[in-house]
């Protein structure tokens, strides 16, 4: 019986080794803390993100420039696919109003459980506390409570994730390794990350915490709608993550970015002109735009932090709501972003995903340099991946596996 060691306990970890398992392949798992998938339970907090319903064709652009190299893995392991696992482990799941995919349950805990417990069946020993520390001697040395072992192995599937929230388990500590065998490394990126603001006093005091919900947000030519929420240093949520990548990069350009918000992406200019026009009363301004504009009060506090008064005419109003012009003048840093930019150049793998300079070494997961915004793309990446890591190391093996599925 072939061994394989899987290093990294998340979800294309975790889907790789059932997926070798399944083959009848020998797998031990090794995750470096004390249990496994937190990263995965976390996002699972706030419900579970799963997948997306998008058609694929517009699901393949959240991957910018790797979507052709995603393509081959989401033939592999597609949506509907994911949805079908997701429900064998007896997850029943639901396609949110924003086409998102969840598990009824909302949380991560008891798919991870299900899942947990399925792998267990197929035989996989898990390993926690177990740090991988590199090569020798032919083997592969690891640190956990009993000291260092050396263990071999047919194959390796890594899967150590990203450098985004180190403090879950993924700290990027292996790209010096990996660099010292020849594999180029790119560096670590924030991505789906919040931007700095500089806010007034009155802002942060009086909405820190609160969100704008449906709002437009544009820049360099990309738009898109959703909530974001208003914090101490700036902005943080889903409508921004979504053009986190550009933003990212044009700040790393030029030190600073313009941010357009329209605050009522739902009307028109004319159709908020005709609101605006009607007699204002005794109502203060804050209260007439929140009846009129339809602003909340943490809308007519952002539209406050530009400089000088509010506009007089309903035309000129309504054309400063639609563009609010905000100036991002930074980035939050790793460690409170949801995932990372970075890592292991796609053209240093085979299409099994093998390291060139490193055969029968593989790789899956965020330690690849691909970046996707939140909505369900970076974990239907990330179990894909582990799927085509599984079948890149049974091809190399020469074990029969469950075949390509392309549903």
């Amino acid at each position: 019986m072939k061994t394989v060691h899987v290093i990294g306990a998340g979800p294309a970890g975790l889907m790789a080794a059932e997926r070798l398992a399944t083959a009848g392949v020998r797998v031990v798992m090794h995750e470096a803390m004390p249990s496994v998938a937190r990263k995965f339970l976390m996002a699972g907090r706030g419900g579970l993100n799963l997948t997306h319903s998008e058609p694929l064709d517009g699901f393949l652009g959240r991957y910018h420039e790797a979507a052709p190299v995603v393509a081959g893995w989401l033939e592999r392991f597609s949506p509907t696919r994911l949805i079908g696992w997701v429900e064998g482990l007896g997850q029943a799941t639901f396609t949110g109003s924003s086409g998102r995919v969840f598990p009824r349950a909302m949380k991560a805990s008891p798919l991870l459980r299900a899942w947990l417990g399925r792998l267990s069946d197929l035989g996989v020993e898990v390993r926690t506390r177990s740090r991988w520390i590199g090569r020798r001697d032919g083997g592969w040395v690891f640190t956990g409570p009993e000291g260092e072992t050396v263990e071999q192995a047919d194959a390796l599937v890594l899967a150590l994730g990203g450098a985004s929230w180190p403090r879950l388990g993924s700290d990027g500590g292996w790209a010096s390794e990996l660099r010292a065998a020849g594999v180029e490394v790119m560096d670590f990126r924030p991505s789906n990350v919040g931007f700095d603001v500089a806010w007034s006093e009155v802002l942060i005091e009086r909405f820190a915490g609160q969100p704008l919900k449906t709002v437009g947000l544009s820049h360099a030519g990309q738009s898109v709608r959703g909530e974001v929420m208003l914090s101490r240093y700036g902005l943080e949520g889903g409508a921004i993550y979504a053009l986190s990548a550009g933003l990212r990069d044009a700040i790393a350009r030029n030190g600073a970015v313009e941010l357009v918000v329209d605050l009522r992406p739902d009307l028109s200019v004319e159709a908020l002109a005709a609101r605006l026009a009607k007699p204002r009363g005794k109502d203060s301004v804050s209260n007439w735009l929140r009846k009129a504009g339809g602003l909340s009060p943490a809308a007519v506090g952002v539209m406050r932090e530009i400089p000088g008064p509010v506009p007089e005419g309903a035309d000129k109003l309504a054309r400063r709501i639609k563009a609010v012009r905000l100036t991002l003048t930074g980035v939050q840093g790793l460690e409170r972003a949801i995932s990372s930019a970075g890592g292991v150049r796609l053209d240093q793998v085979t299409d099994g995903l093998m390291l060139k300079a490193m055969p029968g070494v593989f790789v899956a997961g965020e330690m690849l340099d691909w970046e996707a915004p939140t909505g369900g793309y970076l974990l239907q990446a990330s179990f894909a991946s582990g799927v085509v890591a599984a079948d890149g190391v049974m091809d190399w093996l020469g074990v029969a596996g469950q075949g390509a599925a392309s549903s």
